[in-house]
């Protein structure tokens, strides 16, 4: 794999991770894997909530 494709697949990857172990932790565990559930699911939606933010575009002069 170049290094082009894995910066590029990188983030993706680690977030689909994430939300796995989320799910798998929430499905399977108690106590702490309520806390870890509530991370690994929440991080994912708070970085699409980011990027789907409308941007203020900067005016050219």
């Amino acid at each position: 794999m170049s290094p082009q494709a894995r910066r590029m697949w990188a983030a993706p990857i680690a977030l689909g991770v994430l939300t796995a172990s989320g799910l798998l932790t929430a499905l399977v565990s108690d106590g702490w894997g309520d806390a870890w559930s509530w991370v690994g699911l929440g991080v994912p939606v708070a970085v699409m909530a980011w990027y789907a933010l409308p941007r203020r575009r900067l005016a050219r002069t």
